[in-house]
C-alpha cells in the first residue's frame, strides 16, 4: 500500500459544502465549465465528426453531460463519479440529454469499464481531486479505442495551493502537480499530443488575486508569461491507433 492509500483509506476526499454548491453556480457553468469546452475544442485537431461513446470523468451534477451531448454528437456517455450524491445530483441533466447516459459510482483509478470502449475521456477540473493519480491516467489510457482522445482541463499546483482555494475548496493537497508534470504524467502513460493540442491560459478566476490587479494594469515578475507558473493547463491528447 502507498503512502497515499494510508493518507486516503476511503480513496477520495469529500468536497467542502461551499464546493457542492459552487458547483451548481452559474459561475461555474458559463465562466469555467462552458469555457473550458470551448478552448478545448480548439486543441482537438485533428478532430472527428462525432464521438459515439463518451466517458465524464467526475460528472458530479451532470452540466457536462449536457454541454458533451450538444458538442460531440454521442450515442452514449458514461459518467462516472466516486460520490454516490451524484446519482440525485445528475439526474435532471440527464434527462435534458438526447443520447443515453449512464452514472457508474465508482473510482475513477479502478473502473469497471470494458477496455477500448470509449471514443473520448473527458476530465474536467477532477483529475487534481482523484487520490491515485498515477493509475487513473492508466486507467483512461486503457478504457479508449486506438485514435480516442483525452480531453484534459486541470487547475494546476500553484492555484489549488492558493488560499483562497484552500480556505473554500477541499483536495489532496499532497498530489497536486504543476503543468508541465501533468503532461509528462500523461505522456508517460503512452497518450500522445503535439504543440497545437495543448494550451495554458492564464484565466482571471484561476488567479490569486481573481485578476484583480491585472484590471488596474498591474502584474507581479511571477505572473509574468515567461516566468510565471502556470495555474491551468488543457489538453487534447491522443491513445495512438
Amino acid at each position: 500500500m502507498n503512502d497515499n492509500n494510508q493518507k486516503y483509506p476511503t480513496g477520495w476526499v469529500e468536497e467542502s459544502s461551499f464546493g457542492v454548491w459552487f458547483l451548481r453556480t452559474d459561475i461555474w457553468i458559463y465562466h469555467v465549465l462552458t469555457l473550458s469546452l470551448d478552448s478545448l475544442e480548439k486543441l482537438l485537431t485533428p478532430r472527428d465528426t462525432s464521438y459515439p461513446v463518451i466517458l465524464d470523468v467526475g460528472c458530479g451534477h451532470g452540466n457536462s453531460l449536457v454541454e458533451l451531448d450538444r458538442r460531440f454528437s454521442p450515442t452514449k456517455i458514461i459518467g462516472v463519479d466516486v460520490d454516490p450524491n451524484a446519482l440525485t445530483w445528475s439526474k435532471g441533466n440527464r434527462e435534458k440529454c438526447r443520447c443515453d447516459v449512464e452514472i457508474v459510482i465508482d473510482n475513477a483509478a479502478t473502473m469497471n469499464i470494458a477496455d477500448q470502449s470509449v471514443d473520448m475521456v473527458f476530465c474536467h477540473q477532477t483529475f487534481h481531486h482523484i487520490v491515485d493519480q498515477d493509475n487513473a491516467i492508466k486507467e483512461f489510457y486503457r478504457v479508449l479505442k486506438p485514435g480516442g482522445v483525452l480531453l484534459f482541463a486541470e487547475s494546476c499546483k500553484r492555484y489549488i495551493h492558493s488560499f483562497i482555494i484552500k480556505a473554500l475548496f477541499r483536495h489532496p493537497m499532497d498530489v497536486q502537480k504543476t503543468d508541465e508534470e501533468y503532461l509528462e504524467l500523461i505522456t508517460g502513460a503512452g497518450f500522445t499530443y503535439q504543440a497545437e493540442n495543448v494550451s495554458k491560459p492564464f484565466l482571471w478566476w484561476s488567479r490569486a488575486d481573481l485578476g484583480l490587479l491585472g484590471k488596474i494594469g498591474w502584474m507581479s515578475a511571477k505572473d509574468k508569461k515567461e516566468t510565471r507558473e502556470e495555474t491551468l493547463v488543457y489538453l487534447a491528447a491522443y491513445r495512438p491507433k
